[in-house]
């Protein structure tokens, strides 16, 4: 079966080697880690928005630009990856993704091995009302203290120019993917 993005051109693109062949699915080889998630998008004022996450926790506390990403969590071998997008959206941000069409983008590898694949929905929810679920972790470093911090601190619309500079170098390929469907469809 033909994906929707096989007929557009990656070349010249600076992730190019972040796309996988559909064929390098087929092999058998130690499962990986996966994650997948869900690229949400707006139209506003004919101007395309995403929405992205930031990570919470001590180590992104002050960093801003490439550490956002899309909402996203890692499944195992069996396990429907769409089905974990849309349950990693709703435990990472409190909203149930709601969306006419659940576009599949092609998936990418992240700079440590990671694959991730995507889904880009239409859709909207009020980014300064999300409430994450929490993780655990030794905090002072060796300090014996575990503390609870949220999987995500915050999240915010972006313009799809602005979204290329906060997001993880890793998940740039998907705008690229969101912004020649989005020519597609644009309003």
């Amino acid at each position: 079966m033909a994906h929707p993005f096989d007929a557009i051109s990656l070349v010249g693109s600076a992730t190019l080697n972040a796309y996988i062949a559909p064929s390098e699915f087929s092999k058998k080889r130690p499962m990986k880690k996966q994650s997948a998630g869900l690229l949400m998008y707006r139209w506003c004022d004919r101007f395309l928005q995403v929405f992205l996450v930031h990570p919470g926790g001590p180590f992104w506390k002050n960093k801003d630009a490439v550490s956002w990403s899309i909402p996203k969590g890692e499944y195992s071998e069996g396990e429907d990856p769409l089905r974990v997008a849309k349950r990693e959206f709703e435990e990472e941000t409190g909203f149930i993704p709601r969306g006419k069409a659940f576009t599949p983008l092609t998936p990418l590898r992240q700079p440590g091995g990671k694959i991730v694949r995507a889904w880009a929905v239409e859709g909207d929810c009020d980014a300064s009302a999300v409430k994450s679920n929490s993780f655990s972790m030794e905090w002072p470093p060796r300090s014996g203290e575990t503390q609870e911090f949220p999987e995500v601190d915050r999240a915010e619309w972006f313009a799809i120019e602005d979204a290329n500079v906060k997001i993880l170098k890793g998940q740039i390929g998907f705008l690229e993917q969101l912004k020649a469907l989005a020519a597609c469809k644009r309003p």
